[in-house]
């Protein structure tokens, strides 16, 4: 080759070079300036909810009982059972699993579809009885006999505001329960023997944030819908309330004062950061309780999680339970799985890390009679639900696909009874019908 034909040769190549390198410059210039237009932002889903949430509501006549009326939806975490996967908030469609069935959830928008006809009375009616627009009654899956005790001015709020809610002609399936309970003239026996419309009376003995508390725990937050037990017809078990209670194969844990599965050994600041970022000293909200804390709990103000927390305090311990040891070889086999498969996020000890990965030692939600949820969050993972001041949404992986249902089990038990923790063994039987049930691959053997 002549030197005229290197040189030209090599003169090309630099030119290829030169556009290459200007081409990356230029999309690193396009993507930087996008960047900068568009800040980062919780990533979310079901799309738009967060904007619905938080947006701001513009300065007019009614600005106030709206922003009033958000905050109180906000607080009763409607957006959540009202909202289908990839679905325009509150637009409805979303499946509720029960023991008696699939009951789906119906557009609470302010669409023709959705709640725009609604009456104040009529919408106070269904808070309140349980009966909707139509007449109809409805199933206590919307729980109206937690709701019955909303006042009729938060309740007119919260309809003002779902009338500004836009959204679209989503109707809800068909709801898939058996004969004779898909026909609601039954729900009259079952609030005749389960339910009776009521306030919420307040206790002038304790002060007015306990009663602050006391009207969202007992009313909009509906906590105890998922964290009592529930009777063979599905009503709050009152004699047992807040002792925890099985959601969809979750495990709602106990809220009262126990000092080993309730809260008795949080302090006021654990519970309140719990609520307001998902994550804290004692636990990390995952499952349901995750989007209560991304979409509800960790939007309201200090003032009211304080005012729950300081309710939840006074709440009767449930009794201390009585378990046989487990078996030296499942501690033995547990201890040796934990330390292979857990110490890289719970640490050795289980003492985790601060607010990033939640201490095994001592945990309540460890510890529940049922260890439907331990069992569950081994199986298939979970996620601690991110929130607009801890966006991160920090996860656990799923070990279904390592751990047979013997490892599952052996494991569980060793958590649930090392570090001072003391709960029921958990058996392979156990595992193998949670992992049935949640449609999971059996682990590979190796």
């Amino acid at each position: 080759m002549s030197a005229t034909a290197a040189r030209s040769t090599g003169s090309r190549i630099l030119l290829v070079i030169a556009i290459i390198v200007g081409l990356i410059l230029l999309v690193s210039l396009g993507s930087w300036l996008w960047y900068r237009s568009h800040p980062a932002t919780l990533v979310e889903a079901p799309p738009g909810v967060l904007a619905v949430l938080t947006r701001p509501i513009p300065d007019g006549p009614e600005a106030g009982l709206l922003r009033r009326g958000r905050y109180l939806a906000t607080a009763g975490d409607c957006v959540s059972c009202h909202t289908r996967a990839g679905g325009l908030p509150f637009t409805g469609g979303r499946g509720l699993r029960t023991p008696f069935g699939v009951i789906y959830s119906p557009n609470l928008s302010g669409s023709a579809d959705g709640i725009a006809s609604w009456t104040p009375d009529q919408f106070f009616r269904a808070m309140h009885d349980g009966i909707d627009n139509d007449g109809n009654h409805l199933y206590p899956a919307f729980p109206y006999t937690h709701f019955t005790v909303v006042s009729r001015a938060d309740s007119y709020a919260i309809l003002a505001w779902l009338k500004t809610v836009p959204g679209d002609a989503s109707t809800a399936p068909a709801n898939r329960l058996p004969f004779p309970l898909d026909l609601r003239p039954v729900m009259l026996v079952w609030n005749a023997l389960n339910f009776s419309p009521h306030g919420l009376a307040a206790n002038h003995a304790q002060p007015a944030s306990w009663n602050r508390g006391a009207y969202l725990v007992e009313g909009l937050g509906h906590c105890g819908a998922c964290h009592s037990p529930k009777t063979t017809l599905g009503a709050d078990d009152s004699s047992h309330a807040y002792q925890g209670g099985k959601l969809d194969n979750w495990l709602a844990p106990d809220l009262t004062g126990n000092k080993r599965t309730g809260l008795g050994s949080w302090s006021h600041q654990d519970i309140v950061d719990y609520l307001k970022y998902g994550r804290g000293a004692r636990s990390n909200a995952a499952g349901p309780m995750a989007e209560v804390v991304t979409y509800s709990t960790s939007l309201m103000s200090d003032a009211d999680l304080a005012a729950i927390a300081i309710y939840l305090e006074t709440l009767t311990p449930s009794a201390d339970m009585t378990a046989s040891p487990p078996a030296a070889v499942a501690m033995r086999a547990g201890g040796a799985i934990f330390s292979d498969a857990c110490t890289a996020c719970h640490r050795e000890g289980g003492v985790g890390s601060a607010r990033l990965f939640p201490p095994l030692a001592g945990s309540a939600a460890v510890q529940q009679v049922d260890p439907t949820s331990v069992i569950r969050l081994i199986l298939a993972g979970g996620r601690t639900g991110p929130t607009l001041a801890r966006p991160s949404a920090l996860s656990m992986p799923s070990f279904a696909w390592k751990l047979d249902d013997q490892q599952v089990a052996d494991v569980a038990t060793y958590a649930r009874n090392s570090w001072g923790n003391h709960a029921p063994p958990v058996s392979a039987d156990q595992v193998a019908d949670l992992r049935r049930q949640l449609g999971l691959l059996t682990a590979m053997r190796r």
